[in-house]
């Protein structure tokens, strides 16, 4: 396993180096629109810290993490009126990671509507938008 590269995408949109839609920010964590989304509403949680992987994650931060993970989902399912949810995580190119800082991926889920397959098509910065202020208001009820 390689070690973490702090150039990584998600490393720089920590430090403002590259615009993200931000839905939730506390001390340890970020959750943003994922760009190339996969579902309507598909939310990225990460760390503030540098981890590669889900190994790499000290369980202070773990915990912190998953503790976002779950207030961003409980919003994007109520402010996106979602029949359900899917949560994924990945590791390592065999695993299907594709950006190596550790991530959660945020899915809401409707009956009868599959998840859009990964073609790396960049979303409208508008849906993104209107989808985040969604749940950002769902955060805040």
């Amino acid at each position: 396993m390689s070690a973490y590269d702090p150039s990584n995408v998600f490393a720089k949109i920590l430090r403002g180096e590259m615009p993200a839609e931000k839905v939730y920010e506390d001390a340890k964590t970020l959750a943003f629109m994922d760009i190339m989304p996969r579902t309507d509403g598909h939310v990225l949680v990460i760390p503030k810290a540098p981890a590669r992987t889900f190994f790499d994650l000290g369980q202070e931060d773990l915990a912190a993490l998953f503790a976002s993970v779950q207030k961003v989902a409980r919003a994007a399912v109520a402010g996106l009126g979602a029949d359900g949810l899917s949560i994924q995580q990945f590791n390592e190119p065999a695993g299907g990671q594709v950006v190596f800082h550790m991530h959660v991926h945020v899915l809401p889920r409707w009956n009868g509507v599959s998840l859009r397959p990964h073609t790396g098509e960049m979303a409208p910065r508008d849906v993104l938008a209107a989808n985040a202020e969604k749940i950002r208001a769902a955060l805040k009820a």
